[in-house]
């Protein structure tokens, strides 16, 4: 039996693609917790969910920080008892210089964000999941094209989200006896925020500089939705979304 409430957390909720997939979500009758280390966003766009209808609750959560993570799962489970989605999509980059002068707060800041927040938001949903009633729910981890194939100047990033894929396979396989499904989104070109610089040109493996294709945000809100509806009979393991001609199959 389905229970009547559905929620959902999208971390990085205020922006790019977090921002798509949380109205996409709220569109398909989620209540959704929106995410993120800052306030102004996340308020916004609850104030925008609730013109149009649709329920949100914005808690100020920096991903880093288990104390922050724990208080954002202490604030779902007072206020609704239960969490059926999570959308793991906070992350960060580092600048693209040679490794040596990559410094170790730049490699320590996308770790901690791109792979232990991750952690950190997996094991907050897990708990609550696996002892709520019905027991169960899905985890969306936002990997990106880089968990498979590195850009240039990208051993931070691309360290993380390696590591993420690792996490996906370990969380969709414990989650079995739980009735917790796991997910990864790979997103290739998708244009936010974050990534318009690539309209303007971007390294590539050979050292030259070239515009990409970018897609547009919707199409990878529209494939998390679909993933999200779909019964916990069924996942999708790793879903890829990318613009056809961004250089993936055959990069570099």
């Amino acid at each position: 039996m389905t229970h009547p409430l559905k929620v959902a957390l999208v971390t990085g909720a205020g922006s790019g693609i977090g921002r798509a997939v949380a109205l996409g979500l709220m569109a398909d009758g989620f209540t959704v917790v929106l995410a993120g280390r800052r306030p102004e966003p996340l308020l916004e766009l609850a104030e925008l969910a609730s013109v149009d209808g649709y329920k949100a609750l914005p808690v100020p959560t920096d991903v880093r920080d288990p104390a922050s993570v724990d208080a954002l799962f202490a604030t779902i489970t007072d206020k609704y008892g239960r969490l059926d989605v999570v959308f793991n999509n906070a992350g960060v980059n580092a600048p693209a210089v040679p490794l040596d002068e990559l410094t170790f707060e730049q490699w320590r800041t996308v770790i901690d964000t791109n792979l232990n927040g991750v952690f950190l938001c997996a094991r907050g949903a897990f708990g609550l999941m696996r002892r709520q009633q019905p027991m169960g729910g899905r985890i969306i981890n936002n990997g990106s094209i880089s968990a498979h194939t590195p850009r240039p100047f990208s051993t931070a990033y691309t360290a993380s989200k390696h590591a993420v894929l690792g996490l996906t396979k370990s969380l969709a396989l414990d989650g079995r006896e739980f009735n917790i499904a796991c997910s990864q989104i790979d997103i290739g070109n998708a244009l936010t925020e974050m990534s318009v610089r690539m309209t303007k040109g971007v390294r590539q493996a050979n050292g030259s500089i070239a515009v990409e294709p970018m897609v547009d945000v919707q199409h990878v809100a529209d494939a998390v939705r679909y993933i999200a509806a779909l019964p916990l009979s069924a996942n999708v393991l790793n879903m890829t979304v990318m613009a056809t001609a961004m250089p993936f199959a055959g990069r570099g």
